[in-house]
């Protein structure tokens, strides 16, 4: 029993303002922490703390009880409270390496696989150039205009009957009704040919790639990609030991006579023909025409990567490669991250049936699965009607967004930058004069809070044309204006 003498000896305790039962719980373990309270001091009852200290006995209790849940406090059958021997922080505190104990590097790097080497390589010239919320970002969508509080309304009323819900719907290959949905809506928006047996959902386009790369290369097996074009496919196919062949795009998209005259023996093509990234050409229909032929005469495979397609402004929707493919040579990836909010990463394929299997296997061997809630939530986003309706209000938005981006530079900028509006994409390229250096407006963008991007990141060989990126889609009509005269001060600076 705690004597009237021993708790006048017990330390006091100050508590700051906020709610009591915290400020009572932090101060306590402050004075367990900093050693006022030894391990195996006694503590004094709840009564007499709450005496103490004239506050309510409830919140004295929560503080102790925490306490012992977290490993400060213990009790003692028939004793009370005490101090733990072994105080929690104590144990995860990590001992600091001497400084004179280096590890080997050259032992390291011969414990990695050959083709991280290679990977380094692409990441040191491809590494992004800015920080995730500077202005003009590139693949960064209309954030301010997603809605949000209905969005987290279907969480909530999911989040009530996830208890209820069946878990075997969750498969490898992705949530059924998600599934379901995704095949009606791009079939009758993009034209793809497919049932939702052959959808599978992912965690963004990159693992779309990654699995693709997996299931289908081998090391030294050759895959076409525009020139310039997507670091993360570079990445991913580096990384399973494939060779990198760049083939230059125009206005028309990839240049196909280009590829089959200097890299027949391809194994994959990568291409992204309703949107090419970076520049935006829309592969042309001869092209399309003569890309399916020479891959189903080669047995090639071609990866589509329609990650802009429901950004386009002008002109009738352009119907996926994949609808055109009668031989079932195509891969299709779709993504939502763009149409979304930043965090939200999922994604889809559209697999050929004769690959829907391997593809599974290569997932459930990556991840098990994609995220259920997440999943369900977006199923009733579609189902209901909310995306479409989404989909029309950002098209609308990003099309006034770069009317204005591109006016403000030819109001600002009219002998530096060379801009042209498109009629998709969610960002601009700028084509810099020529006594004007890529690198150097890069620096100076950092410097005033623009996220610009250099062209010459997504390039494998040297450019005779220099640009830049800026993205749009983000930022309202009067932060782009802004933004642009930034940019023009520093070439008057």
């Amino acid at each position: 029993m705690v004597t009237k003498k021993n708790a006048a000896s017990f330390p006091s305790l100050l508590l700051k303002k906020g709610k009591i039962k915290e400020q009572f719980y932090l101060a306590l373990k402050e004075m367990i922490l900093n050693g006022q309270l030894k391990s195996g001091r006694k503590i004094p009852s709840s009564r007499t703390l709450s005496e103490m200290m004239s506050i309510s006995r409830n919140s004295v209790l929560s503080g102790v009880e925490r306490l012992i849940d977290e490993g400060y406090l213990m009790t003692k059958s028939g004793s009370g409270t005490y101090v733990t021997n072994t105080i929690p922080d104590e144990v995860i505190k990590i001992k600091s390496i001497s400084v004179h104990k280096k590890p080997n590097s050259e032992n390291n790097g011969n414990d990695l696989n050959p083709h991280m080497n290679v990977m380094k390589r692409v990441w040191d010239m491809t590494r992004p150039h800015a920080g995730n919320n500077m202005l003009f970002n590139i693949g960064v969508g209309c954030v301010d205009l997603f809605p949000y509080e209905l969005w987290g309304r279907l969480l909530g009323r999911i989040w009530r009957q996830f208890r209820h819900q069946d878990w075997d719907l969750n498969e490898a290959l992705g949530y059924k009704p998600l599934r379901s949905a995704i095949c009606e809506y791009v079939r009758t928006t993009r034209g793809v040919n497919c049932s939702d047996k052959q959808i599978i959902i992912l965690n963004g386009t990159q693992q779309a790639i990654n699995l693709a790369a997996q299931v289908l290369l081998q090391k030294g097996d050759e895959v076409w990609l525009d020139e310039p074009g997507y670091d993360g496919a570079l990445g991913a196919f580096t990384s399973v030991g494939a060779t990198v062949r760049p083939v230059v795009s125009d206005q028309d998209g990839m240049d196909i006579s280009y590829g089959i005259k200097h890299w027949p023996s391809a194994k994959m093509i990568f291409t992204s023909p309703s949107h090419q990234f970076p520049l935006g050409g829309t592969l042309s229909l001869s092209r399309r025409m003569a890309l399916l032929d020479w891959a189903s005469e080669n047995k090639m495979w071609i990866f589509e990567d329609d990650y802009n397609s429901e950004f386009r402004y002008t002109g009738q929707p352009i119907q996926a490669l994949q609808g055109l493919d009668k031989q079932q040579r195509v891969i299709y990836a779709g993504s939502f991250s763009k149409m979304m909010f930043p965090g939200f990463n999922l994604g889809f394929l559209v697999v050929p049936e004769n690959l829907v299997e391997s593809f599974k296997i290569a997932k459930y061997y990556a991840d098990t699965r994609t995220s259920y809630l997440e999943q369900i939530i977006l199923s009733t986003f579609i189902s209901e009607g909310h995306y479409a309706r989404h989909v029309r209000r950002v098209r609308k938005a990003c099309y006034e967004r770069q009317r204005v981006m591109i006016e403000a530079i030819q109001l600002h900028l009219p002998e530096i930058i060379s801009a042209k509006p498109s009629d998709s994409g969610i960002h601009v390229v700028c084509w810099l004069s020529e006594e004007i250096d890529e690198s150097y407006v890069i620096d100076q963008c950092r410097k005033v809070g623009l996220g610009a991007q250099p062209l010459s990141r997504y390039c494998q060989t040297p450019q005779t044309s220099q640009a830049i990126l800026l993205g749009f889609a983000a930022h309202s009509p009067a932060e782009i204006v802004d933004g642009i005269k930034k940019l023009a001060q520093i070439f008057t600076c």
